[in-house]
């Protein structure tokens, strides 16, 4: 009983955790989420709803981001077909 005390806060902790990082790497690695992001930010350039600037500089960083989500996919993938070979 007293265990469960002290170990709840730290179960929850580490879950809430976990579930930060799935959010934070969705945000960042999600091929498809960041294509949505550069469909949005494409739109609204072309709405006239952000200046040039800010759409070269958002769009930048989101092909940065892209690539590099991309680069983890393929040393995922690398990665998993060494396990089977």
């Amino acid at each position: 009983m007293i265990h469960k005390l002290f170990t709840s806060p730290i179960n929850l902790i580490k879950k809430v955790g976990e579930h930060v990082k799935e959010e934070v790497d969705k945000e960042w690695y999600d091929l498809e989420h960041i294509q949505k992001k550069i469909i949005q930010l494409q739109m609204m350039y072309e709405l006239e709803e952000i200046s040039e600037e800010a759409f070269e500089q958002q769009e930048e960083e989101l092909m940065l981001r892209y690539e590099m989500a991309k680069k983890r996919e393929m040393e995922q993938w690398e990665e998993m077909t060494k396990r089977y070979e």
